[in-house]
Order: structure tokens, then sequence, then C-alpha cells
């Protein structure tokens, strides 16, 4: 299934595919965590839903559950499935030349399946210079550029909507949140500015990053928005 991220796709985050049909009213994809799943490949091949998939195996070092042993590699197993439009690779996972994570990046390139190359900041939000450089990066090794960051105030949100708007208008394919209460508006108004890809959990009780609304709330919100 395609996702090319030509324009902004919803994306339901579950580590169950079995709830795929309820995300179907409101969302564009269905994130699926296989980090938080039991067996996630046997999911995958038993998968028979509508909506294409964003296939994420988050490391435990930004966030996830997943150990390493195999992580990447199971990673890359998943892009050969028809039902897996994309993956999520994190950008420090791609900084050693021949680790696993180009590994998997190529792996997926050869099925013809987009790669999302994310970087998740749960301490803070950096300066506007560092959140651009640290964006560009994530644009260069895939073909969407993915951060996440942590708004102390609104003002942290003001400043990831600015470099969000900059590279959108270079052309580049990103996708920017900021978590926590302060940021939460961003992801009903990242959209606007130029983010390619906004998350939200099939069940509210199974948020998987701090501040996301429900899946109905936040497709209402960005569909008045823009």
């Amino acid at each position: 299934m395609d996702l090319d991220f030509d324009s902004f796709v919803l994306a339901a985050a579950t580590a169950d595919l079995d709830e795929e049909p309820r995300a179907r009213e409101h969302a564009d994809a269905v994130e699926f965590r296989m980090d938080l799943a039991n067996d996630p490949l046997t999911a995958l091949a038993s998968y028979d839903g509508e909506l294409p998939l964003i296939a994420t195996n988050r490391a435990d070092w930004e966030g996830g559950e997943a150990r390493e042993e195999n992580r990447l590699d199971d990673l890359g197993r998943a892009a050969e499935f028809e039902c897996v439009g994309a993956i999520d690779v994190e950008l420090a996972a791609l900084d050693e030349e021949g680790a696993d994570g180009e590994r998997a990046v190529r792996r997926a390139r050869e099925e013809g399946t987009t790669v999302v190359v994310s970087t998740h900041d749960f301490e803070g939000t950096p300066a506007g210079e560092k959140l651009r450089e640290t964006l560009v990066r994530a644009t260069e090794h895939g073909d969407v550029g993915k951060l996440a960051v942590t708004a102390a105030d609104p003002g942290d949100a003001l400043t990831l909507l600015s470099v969000t708007h900059e590279l959108a208008s270079e052309d580049r394919r990103v996708a920017t949140m900021a978590m926590g209460e302060a940021g939460r508006h961003s992801r009903a108004i990242a959209p606007i500015y130029g983010s390619r890809i906004g998350y939200a959990p099939v069940d509210p009780a199974n948020a998987t990053a701090p501040g996301q609304y429900d899946l109905a709330t936040l497709r209402e919100l960005i569909d008045r928005l823009r």
C-alpha cells in the first residue's frame, strides 16, 4: 500500500492491528508499534485491513520498548509486506555507516517502501538552528524527516512551527510535533505549517506519546483548521 506523504497523513497509533477497523473513519494510515506488540511479524502477515501501515519498532533509548537484538532487522523485514507503506527508523540508528539502520533503509528502498527518519527529544526543545539541522539530516536520510520535541511553554511550540514552515517551504517533507501539554496544540496546527504526519491513538487509554489527542478529536481539529 502506497504512502508517499505528498499530502498530510493522520496515522492511528496502535500495537494491535485488530483495532484497524476502529481507525478507518478518521485515519489515513495506521502506525503499527511493533515494539509494543506480541509477535509483530506474524501480525503483519495476517493483516487484511484497508489502511496502509507505518511500521515502527521503537528502541527503548528513544521512548519505545524494543530490545536492540534483531530490532532493525525485523523492521527491514516489515518493509517487505505489501500492507506496509512506510517504516520509521531513528536518526540515531543511521549515524554509523553500515549499521543495522542503514540495512533496514536499503531493504525498504528495494521494496519501494517509504522511509520516515525520526528523532525524539523528551527533555526539551533545542534552539531553532539545532532543530533545523536535525530535520535536514533526517530528510537527507529518509523521504520524511520526523522531529518530536518536548515543549515547556508555547514559545517552544512556536519555534518548532517556524522551523517546520521554513523547511516545508524548501520542499522538504517534514513531520513535527511538540509533546506535552504546552505543545499539545501543535499537533492540530502543525499541518498548516507543512507537517506531513500526525499521530493519535486508536484507544485514548493507550497514547504512545505525551499530549496526544484522541483520534476523532485530532481529525476534527485538523479538518476545521485547514
